[in-house]
């Protein structure tokens, strides 16, 4: 199967991926991987939680949401000299995409203000620079672009089926439509979703069929494999079968082939050689550090030594990877074989 930009996939096309035998699916994952990318470079992010904790939304997922007792201590947001303090850290280990997190419903004027003060003094260290701060209206997200944004991240999270059995303060909607706003400012988005919440591979396909079929391909698709952390609804939740997860990777891949997958929460308990199947499916991203906002990472230490033995160095900057329209290949489009 040769790589083809598509917006169109149905479900079924999608859940036809995630069933190929699994030797198949990975090797026309890692052949469409090599088309657009070189399959030994990976793009090294950090991501620190510039507020934590407080959130008023419902995410059974998330240790941040202010209804479940977690033990999280919230913390206002930092201030500017403090955020660049830990990007220039950042730097230094290593990341070339410093990445900021606020647990926000949605961000007032003023902190947007601030964040893109932040956002500046990311973007003078010569680093790409993201933002997660909830759901943002068009000024807001105009805002920061002009200070020099990269990427906004906000992600789906699940399928439309399985959405209100996860979030019921935020429709699915409001999560379309602050991707919207984010596109239309010139932002390049950040968009995956996190599997292993209990989710039947259809509900992972319609996932990854709604990541497919945006107007844009996300420039980066992370996937989050669930970090149960206790006192939140989902924490006790059976554990996704690695094999499965590596099917996630290896099917957004095929999917959204010019786009950058990132291997995101969940690596801290993720094997050395589970990652590397990860990789091999795919995988060109992920995130650098002891923390993922709240939730442990593997060090970066542990990562060099991983990259080490595999071969693998980081991107030194984000680079621009081939896109292959439809209308140039045209070999392929039921993604069954």
């Amino acid at each position: 199967m040769a790589a083809v930009i598509r917006h169109d996939y149905s479900r079924d096309e999608v859940l036809s991926l995630l069933n190929l035998p699994f030797a198949d699916l990975m090797q026309t994952a890692g052949s469409i991987h090599r088309e657009n990318f070189n399959p030994n470079q990976v793009q090294v992010s950090t991501l620190l939680s510039i507020k934590t904790g407080g959130c008023p939304e419902d995410c059974a997922y998330c240790p941040q949401a202010a209804r479940y007792n977690t033990g999280l201590k919230a913390h206002k947001l930092m201030e500017v000299d403090e955020v660049l303090a830990k990007a220039a850290q950042a730097k230094a280990a290593g990341a070339t995409r410093f990445c900021m997190g606020a647990a926000w419903r949605s961000p007032k004027d003023r902190d947007v203000a601030k964040v893109a003060a932040m956002v500046e003094g990311v973007r003078a260290m010569g680093m790409e620079a993201c933002a997660t701060l909830g759901m943002l209206n068009p000024e807001q997200a105009k805002t920061l672009k002009s200070a020099g944004l990269d990427y906004y991240n906000h992600n789906l999270d699940t399928g439309p089926d399985e959405y209100a059995d996860i979030i019921k303060t935020r429709d699915y909607q409001a999560r379309l439509d602050t991707l919207q706003h984010v596109r239309e400012a010139g932002l390049k988005t950040c968009c995956g979703g996190i599997v292993g919440m209990g989710e039947s591979r259809e509900q992972r396909a319609a996932l990854l069929q709604t990541l497919a079929n945006l107007p844009e391909h996300p420039g980066s698709v992370p996937i989050n494999r669930l970090v149960q952390v206790e006192g939140t609804p989902l924490h006790g939740t059976a554990l996704l079968d690695p094999f499965e997860f590596v099917r996630t990777i290896a099917a957004a891949r095929i999917l959204m082939p010019a786009s950058v997958v990132r291997l995101s929460a969940g690596r801290a308990e993720m094997s050395e050689e589970l990652q590397s199947l990860c990789f091999l499916a795919g995988a060109n991203s992920i995130f650098y550090g002891e923390k993922l906002l709240t939730t442990g990472n593997p060090d970066v230490e542990a990562d060099q030594a991983l990259f080490a033995k595999l071969g693998i160095e980081g991107m030194p900057v984000l680079i621009e990877s081939k896109t292959v329209h439809a209308d140039v290949l045209q070999e392929d489009r039921s993604c069954a074989a």
